[in-house]
C-alpha cells in the first residue's frame, strides 16, 4: 500500500480520449425495471444515470440517495471487473501536527472491523482502547525515559491485543475470491482502494467492500507503523524523493502541498494518533465524499441495485470545506541543491494553474511539445542530438495547482549549469512561438491513439473515473476535453508559457555525495505478535459459506486462436485480429541478441541517431510521429525484436518508412562519438543504482559468476574503436536473417500478407543466424553470503538458490506455492514481526526449457534490523508454516484466478511465443486448473523439502558498510565483497 506520487493516466485523463462531441451536454435516464439482485434489492426502484454523447467509455453515472458517486462502464473483455473505492481526501486534509495520518489511515483500513479480523472483539477492543489512550500519552511525553516506558507498555499491550486478532483476514477473504491487484496509494488529493475481482463475486465483494469502509478498527496497529516506518525510510534513500520534496516545499512554502508530505515527517511518524486517525476516517470516508469505479464485465442495472443494496443505507455527513492557500508569486529562481549516492542531475520545477482551468490544459500541451518521446523539442534537439544523456518534461496537475517540471542528466565532463541551460533554451523556443503548429496537431492525434490503447485495459478506463471525481470534473466535461484540448491555438500556448515560465522557478541540483542531513526513522523495540493462521472468524465463516455460480476457464487454443501462414521465403507469419480498434502491432523476432553478436545492441541503441538517403533523423522522428505510428528496435542477449505500432489506417505508409530505415540507414560518425562517450557515463551512472547492482549486477554475478550476460560488454577502448559503417552493416543485415512476424490488429490475413510482402525487403533467402553464446549457470556448492557497499540507511537482501531446468511437471504446486508462501511472508515478516515494509518470496520458473528455475526471497529492512530479518526468511524457507486456512485459500485463488484470466489480443501471440521457448504445443494453465483442487499440504510440503531447503544459497546484500552488521551475515555462509568493477566489468 505505496503512497502515489502520480500516474501517466492522470496525464492522460485530463481530456486525450478520441471521440468528439459537439457542444452537447449531459443525458439524464432513469434504469428500466430489471430483475431484482436479490430478494432484498430495491427491486423496483428507478435509478436515474447520467451519459455523455460520443463516450468512448459508454459509461453511467448515477448518483445515490446518500450522495455516493457510481460510475460504470461495461467492457467484457475477461470475466473480471477492475473497482476503485475513491475517497476525495489525501494528504493535503492532515491534520499540520499529524502528517502522513491520510496514508496510515489508508494502510488501517487493511485491518478489518468488529466482526472481520478478530476472534473476540469484546476482549480486543478493551485492549485497543488501552493502545490508543498509551498512544495520546506517548505523543504528549517528552521526556525519553517516559516514552521509552510507554512504549514498552504499548508493546505488551499490543501482544495481548493480537492474540485476539486474526491478521490478514481481510486479504484472505480477496484471495479466496480470486481477486488481484488489492492495493491502495494516497496522495495529495485522494486516497484510493483497488480490487481487480472476478465478475461472479461481485456482491460479495460489494458487501465486503460496504462493511470495511463503515467502520475502521486500528488493529496491529504497532507492528503495520513499523512498516510505515520502513516505507518513510524507502523514501530517505531515495534521492528522487528528495529532489520532489524539495521541489514542492519550495513552490508551494503556504500550501498542504508544499507544507507536508504524504508519507509524513520523521518526528509526526514518530508520534501517531490513533484518535486523530478515527476522527479523520469519520470526517472523511462518508458516502458522499466517495465513489464507486467500476469497469469490466458488469450488469448497468443489476450493478446499481447492489450497490444501493450494501451501500445505500450508510448515511451521509457534512465534509469539510478544504480552504485553499494562496501562494504568493515566485519573483526569482530559488536555487536548491540535494546530495546522495545517485547519478547527477538537475531539475527545473515552476508552479502551475489547478487541473480545472484551461491553462493546465495548455500546460499539458507545452509539456507534450517539448517531450513526448519521441518529436517534442526536448527529443530531437537534446536527446536525438546527444546534447545531454538524457532529458525529459512533465507536468503534474492536480486540483488546486499543478507542477510543470524539466530534468536533465549531464554527459561527461558537462556540468549542470549546461544541462539547466539547454533545457531552458526549449522552453524558450515555445515562449517565442519557435515550433511547427503541425507538431500540435501530431500532439492531438497521438494523444487519441495513446488513449485508444490505454482504454483496452479496464484498469485505465476506471481510473479515468477516479480521476473526475476526485477533481470534480463533469463527466461531459471530462469526455469533451479532446475538443478543448484541439482547439488550443499557438497563441495561447505562447501567451500561457510566458506567464507562467520566467525565472519564477525552483533549481534542485543533484549532486553526488554524502547527505549532511540524512535522517532515518529509529527502530523501536517490537515483541512479534501473533497472527492466529489458522483462526477465523465467524464474519470470515459465514461469508465462505456463501456460494455463487462459478465461472469456467477459457484456455488458448493456438490452433484456433490464432493463424500461422507464410510469407515470402517462407518467413512464419503468426496473426490474430484486432476486433476492437483501428490500432495495429507489428514485429519481426529474430533469435539472436547480444550473446550472438556483442555489437548487436550498440548498432541497435545506434539506430535512433541516424538519417536515411531520404530523411535526416530528426526528420523521421517527425514522421513517424505524425503518421500516428512508434517504431522501435530492441535487443536481449538471445533474440532482437523489430516493432511497428500505430494506426491501421496508415500501416502501409509507416511499414513503408519503417523498412527503408533498416535498408537505408546513413552512417554518422560525429553521432557514433556521441553515442560511445554517452555510453561510458550511462555506465558510471549505473554504478551508482542500487537497484541495478542488486538486482542485475549481483544476482547475474551469483548465477553465471564473474563473467556473465550482465557484465560482458565492450570495453571503453573496442567501443572506441567500432566504425560506423559497421554498425550499420549489423542493421541492415537484420532482415536477411531467418525471422517471424507478429501481426495484431485490424487487417484481414489476404490484405496483410500482401501489404507484408510488398513491403517488408528481405533477400531471396534467408541466413541462419550465428551461434549463441552460452552462459554456464553455476551451482551454489556452499552456502555464500555477498555484499556491496552502498550508502543507504536501509539494507536489502536477496536469498537466491538454483534448482532444477524447467519442468513442466511441476508448475501446478509451483504456482500453488507461491500463492501461499506469498501471504506466508508477508503475515510473519511484515504483519508479526514489523521487519519489513516490503518483503516477497517466489519460485521463478525458466524462461526457456534448458535454464535453470531459481527462488527468490526479498526483503529491504534497517540495516539495525538485518539479523533478525536474514533470521525471519531464512527460518521460512527451511520450514515452511502450515496454516491450513491460508492453504485453502491459496488453491481457491489458483482456480478462481485462473477461470476469470484471458489471455486476449496481442497477448495470444506472446504466450504462443513464451510457450514455444518451453517446449510446450498447449496452455499450461490447462495443467495448473486441473491439478489445483487435488493438491494436498503434504505435496506442497514436498515441493518444499526438495527443491527450496535442500538448495544451497547465495545471499545478496547491499547496504552501508557502516551500517551492515557482518557478524550476522558471517551464520549464512562465506561474507564475501564484490566491487563494482568485478560486478560491471568496467
Amino acid at each position: 500500500m505505496a503512497s502515489k506520487r502520480g500516474s501517466s493516466l492522470l496525464l492522460l485523463a485530463l481530456g486525450l480520449t478520441f471521440t468528439q462531441c459537439k457542444n452537447e451536454t449531459y443525458q439524464t435516464q432513469s434504469s428500466p425495471d430489471a430483475p431484482a439482485a436479490t430478494a432484498t434489492a430495491p427491486a423496483q426502484k428507478e435509478y436515474k444515470y447520467e451519459t455523455a454523447p460520443n463516450d468512448p467509455l459508454n459509461a453511467r453515472i448515477y448518483t445515490l440517495d446518500n450522495g455516493l458517486k457510481v460510475y460504470l462502464s461495461d467492457y467484457e473483455e475477461a470475466p473480471r471487473i477492475q473497482t476503485y473505492i475513491a475517497v476525495r481526501a489525501g494528504s493535503k486534509n492532515d491534520p499540520a501536527d499529524a502528517t502522513g495520518l491520510a496514508h496510515y489511515l489508508e494502510h488501517m483500513v487493511f485491518k478489518g472491523t468488529t466482526e472481520l479480523g478478530t476472534a473476540d472483539w469484546q476482549k480486543e477492543q478493551e485492549e485497543l482502547a488501552k493502545i490508543e489512550a498509551l498512544y495520546e500519552k506517548y505523543r504528549s511525553t517528552q521526556d525519553e525515559a517516559a516514552r521509552k516506558r510507554i512504549y514498552a507498555q504499548i508493546d505488551s499491550v499490543s501482544g495481548v491485543a493480537a492474540t485476539y486478532a486474526i491478521a490478514n483476514e481481510y486479504d484472505k477473504l480477496l484471495t479466496a475470491l480470486g481477486a488481484k491487484g488489492t492495493n491502495a496509494y494516497t496522495w495529495v488529493d485522494q486516497t484510493v482502494y483497488t480490487n481487480d475481482i472476478p465478475s461472479n463475486q461481485l456482491e460479495r465483494w460489494l458487501e465486503l467492500e460496504a462493511d470495511r469502509f463503515q467502520e475502521m478498527v486500528p488493529r496491529l496497529f504497532h507492528t503495520e507503523l513499523e512498516a510505515v516506518y520502513e516505507e518513510k525510510n524507502r523514501t530517505l534513500d531515495s534521492d528522487g524523493r528528495k529532489v520532489a520534496e524539495v521541489i514542492n516545499t519550495e513552490l508551494f512554502p503556504t500550501h498542504q502541498y508544499g507544507t507536508q508530505t504524504t508519507i509524513g515527517t520523521v518526528e509526526h511518524l514518530k508520534n501517531p494518533s490513533i484518535t486523530a486517525i478515527k476522527n479523520y476516517f469519520d470526517k472523511y470516508y462518508v458516502p458522499n465524499n466517495m465513489a464507486i469505479a467500476l469497469s469490466g464485465d458488469i450488469d448497468f442495472d443489476q450493478t446499481i441495485r447492489l450497490i444501493d443494496k450494501f451501500w445505500g443505507g450508510i448515511n451521509q455527513e457534512p465534509v469539510p470545506n478544504f480552504t485553499v492557500a494562496q501562494e504568493q508569486p515566485i519573483q526569482k529562481p530559488i536555487v536548491r541543491e540535494v546530495l546522495g549516492p545517485d547519478a547527477e542531475n538537475v531539475s527545473l520545477a515552476y508552479r502551475t494553474p489547478g487541473i480545472n482551468t484551461r491553462e493546465a490544459l495548455v500546460v499539458q500541451m507545452i509539456s507534450q511539445l517539448l517531450y513526448n518521446g519521441a518529436a517534442g523539442l526536448i527529443d530531437l534537439n537534446l536527446n536525438q542530438q546527444q546534447k545531454v544523456l538524457q532529458s525529459y518534461a512533465y507536468d503534474t496537475p492536480m486540483k488546486d495547482y499543478g507542477t510543470f517540471r524539466m530534468t536533465g542528466m549531464p554527459r561527461q565532463g558537462q556540468s549542470l549549469n549546461q544541462v539547466r541551460d539547454l533545457l531552458i533554451a526549449q522552453l524558450d523556443m515555445i515562449k517565442k512561438g519557435q515550433f511547427d503548429e503541425k507538431l500540435m496537431q501530431a500532439v492531438v492525434n497521438n494523444d487519441k491513439i495513446n488513449t485508444m490503447k490505454a482504454y483496452e485495459d479496464n484498469g485505465n478506463r476506471a481510473d479515468a473515473f477516479v480521476t473526475a471525481f476526485i477533481y470534480d470534473i463533469p463527466w461531459q466535461q471530462y469526455v469533451s476535453r479532446p475538443n478543448e484540448y484541439a482547439s488550443i491555438t499557438k497563441q495561447e500556448v505562447v501567451d500561457v508559457a510566458n506567464k507562467y515560465f520566467n525565472n519564477n522557478y525552483v533549481l534542485v541540483y543533484k549532486r553526488n555525495g554524502k547527505d549532511p542531513n540524512a535522517q532515518k526513522v529509529e527502530k523501536p523495540q517490537i515483541t512479534p505478535v501473533a497472527v492466529n493462521r489458522d483462526a477465523q472468524s465467524d464474519y470470515y465463516k459465514a461469508f465462505m459459506a456463501k456460494e455463487v455460480e462459478p465461472l469456467q476457464p477459457v484456455f488458448i487454443d493456438y490452433s484456433k486462436d490464432l493463424v500461422e501462414t507464410k510469407l515470402k521465403q517462407d518467413i512464419p507469419l503468426i496473426y490474430t485480429k484486432n476486433k476492437d480498434n483501428g490500432l495495429f502491432q507489428l514485429y519481426y523476432i529474430l533469435d539472436m541478441g547480444t550473446n550472438n553478436d556483442q555489437k548487436l545492441g550498440m548498432a541497435v541503441n545506434y539506430l535512433k541517431y541516424l538519417g536515411t538517403d531520404k530523411y535526416t533523423a530528426e526528420e523521421l522522428q517527425k514522421q513517424f510521429y505524425q503518421l500516428g505510428t512508434s517504431f522501435d528496435v530492441f535487443s536481449s542477449g538471445d533474440q532482437v525484436y523489430v516493432s511497428l505500432t500505430g494506426l491501421d489506417e496508415n500501416f502501409e505508409q509507416g511499414l513503408s518508412l519503417f523498412e527503408s530505415v533498416l535498408a537505408n540507414a546513413k552512417p554518422d560518425q560525429k553521432a557514433l562519438n556521441d553515442m560511445v562517450a554517452g555510453t561510458l557515463k550511462a555506465r558510471q551512472d549505473a554504478k551508482k543504482n542500487k537497484g541495478v547492482i542488486l538486482q542485475q549486477a549481483m544476482v547475474n554475478f551469483a548465477k553465471y559468476g564473474p563473467k556473465n550476460p550482465f557484465n560482458t560488454v565492450l570495453s571503453e577502448k573496442e567501443l572506441k574503436a567500432v566504425k560506423p559503417q559497421e554498425l550499420v552493416s549489423i542493421i541492415k543485415s537484420i532482415p536477411s536473417y531467418e525471422h517471424r512476424v507478429l501481426y495484431y490488429g485490424p487487417r484481414e490475413t489476404d490484405n496483410l500478407i500482401a501489404a507484408l510482402n510488398a513491403g517488408h525487403n528481405v533477400p531471396a533467402k534467408l541466413k541462419p543466424v550465428p551461434a549463441e553464446k552460452v552462459y554456464a549457470e553455476i551451482d551454489f556448492k556452499e552456502p555464500t553470503v555477498y555484499w556491496a557497499d552502498y550508502d543507504m540507511v536501509q539494507a536489502e537482501l536477496l536469498f537466491l538458490s538454483k534448482s532444477i531446468p524447467y519442468n513442466k511437471d511441476i508448475v501446478p504446486v509451483v504456482r500453488l506455492y507461491n500463492e501461499y508462501m506469498g501471504g506466508i511472508v508477508f503475515q510473519d515478516l511484515r504483519e508479526s514481526k514489523a521487519l519489513a515494509y516490503s518483503t516477497y518470496s517466489y519460485y521463478g520458473t525458466a524462461s526457456k526449457k534448458d535454464r535453470s528455475n531459481y527462488l527468490m526471497s526479498y526483503i529491504g529492512a534497517q540495516a539495525d534490523k538485518l539479523e533478525e530479518a536474514m533470521a525471519g526468511m531464512q527460518a521460512l524457507l527451511t520450514e515452511m508454516p502450515l496454516a491450513d486456512a491460508n492453504f485453502q485459500n491459496a488453491r481457491a485463488a489458483l482456480r478462481n484466478s485462473i477461470s476469470t484470466e484471458r489471455i486476449t489480443k496481442s497477448g495470444i501471440l506472446f504466450d504462443y511465443e513464451r510457450a514455444k521457448r518451453l517446449g510446450l504445443n498447449y496452455d499450461i494453465r490447462q495443467d495448473v486448473y486441473q491439478s489445483a483442487n487435488s493438491m494436498t499440504f503434504d505435496q506442497l510440503k514436498e515441493f518444499q523439502q526438495k527443491y527450496v531447503k535442500a538448495q544451497p544459497q547465495a545471499i545478496l546484500v547491499i547496504g552501508s558498510k557502516d551500517r551492515l552488521n557482518f557478524k550476522a551475515l558471517e551464520k549464512y555462509g562465506k561474507v564475501k565483497q564484490l566491487d563494482l568493477k568485478t560486478l560491471f566489468g568496467y
